[in-house]
């Protein structure tokens, strides 16, 4: 909502960043609703509210979602870290082309993650039971048949390589912020003028928002990917377990929306104004 208030009402706030913001916002929600909504329902008992077509909708969805946050976290990474860049650095000849990559990064991500993701299509049908043992994924309604060998070792390959490829990006665009951060603390320190020392750019805060996300990003990713692992190779599943990972996967979109509110200036001027009215009315 802040930032389509931010493009309709008041468009010359609006920054090339907040693009990648609203597609990871996006997304972010779309993958809660599509993981939450299943374990809801069976929370209450509700027996077969899926079916085959509903079971792959919505892990199909969930999946993509989930696929597009990890993408788009390193694409945010890497783009505060080459803005906020020296000009002089070797990364410098980019900040005037990021805008333009954007969206077709967006288009990119989309169409690799759905390609990567139809595997799910092909092996989820609904939970014909619900005690189910052996290897193979498995939730409240849906279950996996057993795939080919071969078909399975490609799928986790190409999974791996995916999450490697833009866990690497994020782990260099972190550290490379990390260290421009340093250098300009280092420089600051010569500066004995109070009000500029103790202040803080905008450029620095959202770098520290976006290092923030990074290491949640990394902890609850890799903490539900390892129990995700596991209950697909266990050969007795822990209904437990389920439901610890699908507390996991959820925390990262969970938490993402306070991290890139915190310096907002629209939520700032909001809390202020209601600051302003309680002490007014309850003095």
């Amino acid at each position: 909502m802040i930032y389509i208030y931010t493009l309709l009402i008041e468009p010359h706030l609006k920054k090339p960043i907040d693009s990648l913001f609203m597609h990871l916002t996006v997304v972010n929600i779309v993958t809660i609703v599509f993981q939450s909504i299943p374990d809801i329902m069976s929370s209450f008992g509700i027996k077969g509210f899926l079916d085959n077509t509903g079971c792959q909708t919505f892990l199909y969805t969930n999946r993509v979602t989930r696929g597009l946050s990890i993408c788009t976290t390193p694409l945010l990474s890497a783009f505060q870290a080459i803005t906020i860049s020296p000009s002089h650095s070797k990364w410098a000849w980019l900040k005037s082309k990021l805008s333009t990559w954007i969206f077709p990064s967006f288009l990119f991500f989309w169409i690799i993650n759905m390609l990567i993701y139809i595997h799910i299509i092909e092996t989820i049908r609904a939970k014909l039971n619900f005690t189910m043992f052996g290897q193979g994924y498995v939730n409240a309604y849906c279950q996996s048949r057993k795939p080919k060998a071969l078909d399975s070792r490609s799928f986790i390959s190409i999974l791996v390589i995916h999450d490697a490829v833009f866990l690497a990006l994020m782990i260099w665009s972190s550290l490379y912020m990390v260290w421009i951060l340093y250098r300009h603390r280092r420089r600051a320190q010569h500066i004995h003028t109070s009000s500029l020392s103790s202040k803080t750019s905008p450029e620095n805060k959202a770098t520290h928002t976006i290092l923030w996300m990074v290491f949640c990003f990394v902890f609850f990713y890799l903490s539900n990917n390892c129990l995700t692992f596991y209950g697909i190779y266990a050969s007795e599943k822990n209904a437990r377990l389920e439901g610890i990972g699908g507390i996991l996967s959820s925390c990262y979109p969970t938490f993402c929306p306070f991290f890139l509110m915190k310096h907002n200036k629209i939520i700032l001027k909001l809390t202020s104004f209601l600051s302003n009215m309680r002490m007014t009315f309850c003095p």
